[in-house]
């Protein structure tokens, strides 16, 4: 079932306290970005990424596209000073039809087979986001003071893909610019519309690479993916 997908890769990565773009730390020999590209590279559904970037960063990011046979992207765009920014800059050059995905550059680790269910639900249903169970207690506070434990048997933990009818998340991100409402993610802006939301659920490994600590993860992830071939 056909998408395309905005990939949203300007991001400074300040928590990750590399001195330069996260995407551009190697993994297994490779860029985080290019992990993450080689699933959508290789998903015959997908029929174009969508890279927001730091155009500082272009010359260096189509080079590495070109060493790794990245061939499906479609534009490279100038990002925004936010996150939603620098997806809505890449949404306005999207094919305007059918579905579309975003995921972050640094959330290598998205499994091809949950991507058909994700777009399955958004076909369906117009919105579908992945996300897993909440595991651990949650604490609500105020300051460092515990205020209530907050029960969590229906709390998600969301990830990324979201997948959208394009008609939907444009219209998402224009009242959004309209309102200059910022969202934590692109179903904060969907639920504004009263758009119902499908949560598929995804895994435990699709984490997304913020901090250092996350690096011993991502090796981690890797080595067992590699024990399983």
């Amino acid at each position: 079932m056909a998408y395309q997908v905005i990939i949203p890769a300007a991001g400074q990565g300040k928590r990750m306290e590399a001195g330069k773009n996260k995407i551009l730390l190697e993994v297994n020999g490779l860029p985080v970005f290019i992990h993450t590209l080689n699933v959508f590279q290789k998903d015959e559904s997908c029929k174009g990424i969508f890279l927001a970037i730091n155009p500082e960063e272009e010359n260096a990011l189509k080079a590495i596209l070109a060493e790794n046979h990245i061939t499906k992207v479609v534009a490279l765009v100038p990002g925004g000073k936010e996150r939603q920014y620098s997806i809505f800059n890449a949404l306005k050059h999207v094919k305007q039809e059918g579905i579309v995905l975003v995921h972050d550059a640094a959330r290598p680790f998205i499994d091809k087979e949950l991507i058909l269910p994700l777009v399955e639900a958004a076909k369906e249903k117009g919105a579908a986001i992945l996300a897993v169970p909440v595991k651990d207690t949650i604490k609500k506070a105020a300051g460092n003071i515990v205020a209530k434990t907050v029960e969590r048997t229906s709390l998600w933990a969301v990830q990324t893909p979201q997948a959208f009818r394009f008609s939907i998340l444009m219209n998402a991100y224009k009242k959004a610019e309209q309102d200059d409402f910022l969202g934590t993610d692109d179903a904060s802006l969907v639920e504004r519309l009263g758009q119902e939301i499908v949560i598929v659920k995804g895994n435990y490994d699709n984490i997304k690479l913020t901090t250092p600590e996350d690096l011993y993860f991502a090796e981690a992830i890797l080595r067992k993916r590699q024990e399983r071939l």
